[in-house]
């Protein structure tokens, strides 16, 4: 592991990294919110999707791939609005208690969201947040030796980033969960919906305008 990356350097970006991670953003409100919705089991399916667009925007900008992000910033717009514009749509229904991740006990046999849509959701999320661009283009360069193969050192950093951020997606999930059952428990299942809508159109929002 050595040779791959300096300890000292490992031991600096594993608590940075987390703080970051842990920190609520838009793919942690949304894990919050599906946790909510659909429950922790289901959530999974979302954060597949999310931690391939993480690795994907973390090797970009190890590799200097997100230049093209800078040199054609109005296809990047247009990704991000309409990755916006979509979960906002998913908020509202869900605020309507309709839709495919809205709560209803008096239909529990309702066609769910399907595995492919909750990692679409979850990849969009991640490759179109700005912030989260910046932060990658930042942050991984300086844990980056040019004296050292580049791939030991992005295979440790990215199996490194994927692990925390699905730690970290997977405590929000839960918490987003408990909440649920708690409400649940008091009948308050509209609520639920409104809350996990509006948790999902704050995220579509924070994307399109981020």
């Amino acid at each position: 592991m050595s040779q791959a990356l300096d300890p000292t350097l490992l031991l600096l970006f594993i608590p940075t990294f987390f703080v970051v991670s842990v920190t609520p953003g838009m793919c942690m409100t949304l894990s919050m919110s599906l946790g909510m919705a659909i429950g922790v089991r289901r959530t999974i399916w979302m954060m597949y999707g999310e931690l391939l667009g993480v690795g994907l925007v973390a090797t970009a900008a190890v590799v200097g791939v997100a230049t093209m992000m800078l040199r054609y910033p109005l296809v990047f717009e247009l990704f991000k609005y309409l990755g916006g514009a979509y979960l906002c749509y998913l908020g509202i229904q869900m605020w309507l208690s309709r839709g495919k991740m809205a709560i209803d006990l008096e239909a529990p046999r309702q066609r769910e969201a399907s595995p492919r849509s909750l990692a679409v959701q979850g990849f969009v999320t991640a490759v179109a947040n700005p912030k989260g661009w910046a932060f990658f283009i930042s942050l991984l360069p300086p844990f980056v030796s040019d004296q050292q193969p580049l791939m030991p050192q992005l295979s440790l950093l990215l199996g490194l980033i994927l692990l925390i951020e699905f730690s970290c997606l997977l405590l929000y999930a839960s918490g987003g969960r408990t909440l649920s059952l708690f409400l649940q428990q008091r009948g308050n299942v509209r609520l639920i919906n409104r809350l996990a809508g509006s948790l999902m159109m704050a995220v579509g929002f924070w994307l399109a305008l981020g």
